[in-house]
């Protein structure tokens, strides 16, 4: 898919002020710090679209961004270490299972996990929501360029392994060299 348009358009935490227009929805998740911010801003070719940050926790709502007038994707709070209250990232994680399970307007989640570290439990219980929700899930391995070529495969087959994958079905991603960008359309473009 040509980028022609995007953007934003609503922040919610309650189904009533999400799109009621029945477009394809696109969601991204993954812990804090993950990239997914930058990763939507890179697929979309708008630096700054999505609203990145350095503090774990940024994202707090549900972020729908208006691509061109055809599909939504939506940027989820990160789970996981954020600088917020207990009360908030419990109002998160209830947000984010109700969208994720029963928003049928959703076609695909991408689940980022960082390339450098083994998935984490969190990681984990997340694909195991998906599964049981049936919502068809990708996992992106983000911040790739950050390891060496030696290190790659290595941290990729981490990474399958604990998340019981084929190390086909992750994309290695990254923000800086756009590596992994043509994949992960050619994935939306196929269910859109």
């Amino acid at each position: 898919m040509q980028v022609h348009t995007a953007d934003f358009l609503l922040s919610g935490l309650d189904s009533s002020h999400y799109p009621k227009d029945r477009r394809p929805e696109f969601a991204f998740v993954g812990r804090s710090n993950v990239g997914k911010s930058t990763l939507m801003n890179v697929l979309l070719g708008r630096k700054g679209l999505a609203k990145t940050s350095g503090t774990p926790g940024k994202t707090q709502t549900l972020n729908f961004f208006n691509v061109n007038d055809k599909v939504y994707f939506v940027d989820l709070p990160g789970y996981g270490f954020a600088k917020v209250p207990k009360a908030m990232k419990d109002t998160w994680n209830r947000v984010m299972v109700e969208y994720l399970s029963e928003r049928d307007t959703l076609r695909m989640v991408a689940v980022l996990v960082d390339a450098r570290h083994k998935p984490s439990d969190l990681d984990i219980h997340m694909l195991q929501i998906l599964e049981e929700a049936e919502v068809p899930t990708l996992v992106v391995a983000t911040k790739i360029d950050k390891l060496k070529r030696s290190q790659r495969e290595k941290a990729l087959r981490l990474i399958s392994e604990t998340l019981s994958l084929d190390r086909e079905a992750i994309i290695p991603f990254s923000g800086v060299n756009r590596e992994g960008v043509k994949d992960l359309w050619q994935v939306i473009d196929g269910l859109v």
